[in-house]
């Protein structure tokens, strides 16, 4: 592991990697000066910052609004609210009812197509911190100077960990899913249970921490959205002028003052190179007194493809992450229940999914990609000890292992997030039709000889499976084209073999995204 950033709190001194701590962050994390010297993060291989929408008039309008997110949340916290009551008191049909038909048919699709598009655009209306952040700030939308709570700090020591926290959330969370079958969909109070358990420890969170600790670290899915829409258009809130943000000694941008907050995520837009965990909030642009931050849109990749400094949670992250929904394409083979099956009567376990199976091939699949790192370096390292690298290395020294695994981690995001979308299209396609459906039987008219309870958008299996296998091919191309340009920025520059390495890592992309699409040809469109 690379060297540390030492880190003073009161009575004891923790080490922070450079990689996952921001000094800013840090300074305000604390609450001590930070270092001018060390605040200068910009460098020559920043991405561009593309058009700046709140150049606009209009925009920037809208975005000085208090009320802007209050409004973005509003909605979904209605709808949020009525899943939990209508899977507690409707029917018990999963179809008609609205919890389970919203929430699985339609929902968690769309999530997954925002995520591609906009990046963290979820997390700028999210019900659950958004509820949480109202009770913790007392306030719908009004700027307050004291929260609720205990304001609490997440430790130095569990905060290095980064999106690591956030994919272990993700993997329970799956797994009671499954095990209880809530999004089969099953009964639709599970629906309900679930998602008051996530409102409920976001709202603990809210209350023991200061500012969104939850979003960052825990939330199931902050680290499943941060990486995938790391492929995103939209770049977030960063500085304008790189001089003024290095001259400013206030940082209100990041503390806050009377207009703005501060960033609840502890992301400092002058030091920011991509959309990783920037929340839109625009807390940021409201508190900055010199009017030197814009919000940005991007080509599309260019937040996987351009930062310059990599993060080794975000690549174990997108390992882990790959497991899992791999975990989930075997799970649909017959193969795969008779191993389940002889792991329940071997272990004494009720039922699927048998947690050896669950996490031995979740974490075989991360080993594997752990491993064709090792095979990279040792096959392409320029000298077993790799030196370091001036202009364009993302941390101060780095392992020969890590140079390579986390820029091939990078470069797969593409075919990670086309491969978690293409898994939920049988849902999407066979029963859409039913959330009509649902919002009618709450009034009286929806029951199951509706024309559209039985109908599909796709109705063969052959039709659905020509749709996931195509967007398996846009996701393995867009992943080849990543590894392509992540491999020749970060790899050829310390490789003997700078263009064997580049089309080793579209090559490497290439046989995962076969490999998937593969496998969903074998699940004969199982949902």
């Amino acid at each position: 592991m690379a060297a540390g950033t030492t880190v003073e709190t009161a009575g004891s001194t923790a080490v922070a990697p450079p990689h996952l701590i921001d000094p800013v962050e840090v300074a305000i994390r604390t609450r001590t000066p930070e270092d001018p010297a060390r605040a200068r993060r910009f460098e020559d291989t920043d991405p561009p910052r593309g058009l700046d929408l709140a150049r606009s008039p209009r925009v920037a309008r809208i975005l000085r609004d208090r009320k802007f997110q209050f409004l973005l949340i509003l909605p979904n916290q209605i709808i949020f609210w009525l899943v939990i009551g209508i899977g507690l008191v409707g029917t018990v049909d999963p179809g008609l009812n609205f919890a389970t038909a919203i929430t699985w048919y339609l929902w968690f699709c769309l999530v997954f197509v925002m995520m591609v598009v906009v990046g963290r655009a979820w997390c700028a209306m999210c019900p659950f911190g958004g509820f949480g952040e109202w009770v913790q700030r007392h306030t719908f939308f009004k700027r307050t100077t004291k929260s609720i709570g205990l304001g609490l700090k997440m430790p130095e020591s569990v905060a290095q960990y980064g999106f690591l926290l956030s994919v272990a959330a993700f993997l329970a969370l799956t797994w009671i899913e499954e095990f209880f079958n809530i999004a089969g969909p099953g009964n639709p109070a599970d629906t309900s249970f679930m998602v008051l358990g996530i409102v409920s420890s976001a709202l603990l969170f809210f209350l023991v921490f200061e500012r969104r600790t939850f979003c960052r670290y825990v939330c199931p899915l902050s680290a499943l959205i941060g990486s995938v829409g790391s492929m995103g258009s939209v770049a977030g809130f960063r500085t304008r002028d790189r001089e003024v943000c290095q001259r400013c000694t206030t940082k209100d941008c990041m503390r806050g003052d009377a207009d703005g907050y501060g960033c609840p995520w502890y992301t400092w837009p002058g030091s920011a190179d991509s959309n990783l965990a920037c929340g839109l909030c625009s807390e940021c642009y409201k508190a900055c007194p010199s009017d030197n931050i814009g919000l940005y849109l991007q080509k599309p990749l260019t937040s996987v493809v351009m930062p310059s400094r990599r993060r080794a949670d975000v690549a174990w992250a997108v390992a882990i992450l790959f497991g899992l929904v791999v975990y989930q394409q075997l799970n649909a083979l017959t193969t795969f229940a008779n191993l389940d099956s002889w792991l329940n009567a071997h272990t004494f376990f009720p039922h699927y999914p048998n947690p050896v199976s669950y996490v031995g091939i979740i974490g075989a699949v991360a080993v594997v990609m752990a491993v064709v790192a090792a095979g990279f370096q040792r096959a392409f390292a320029a000298e077993p000890s790799l030196p370091e690298r001036a202009g364009r290395t993302f941390v101060d020294r780095i392992s020969p292992f890590r140079a390579y695994f986390l820029p091939l981690m990078y470069g797969i995001i593409p075919v990670v997030g086309a491969d978690y979308f293409a898994r939920q299209l049988p849902k999407f396609f066979q029963h859409l039709p039913r959330v009509p459906v649902s919002i009618g039987h709450l009034f009286g008219f929806g029951t199951v000889r509706s024309s559209l309870y039985n109908a599909s958008l796709i109705s063969s299996n052959a039709g659905i499976i020509a749709v996931q296998v195509g967007v398996m091919v846009l996701g393995t191309l867009a992943a080849m084209w990543t590894s392509w340009r992540v491999a020749g920025r970060d790899l050829a520059p310390v490789s003997r073999h700078p263009r064997a390495v580049q089309v080793s890592a579209a090559g490497f992309a290439l046989a995962l995204g076969i490999v998937t699409a593969i496998l969903y040809v074998l699940m004969n469109a199982a949902d």
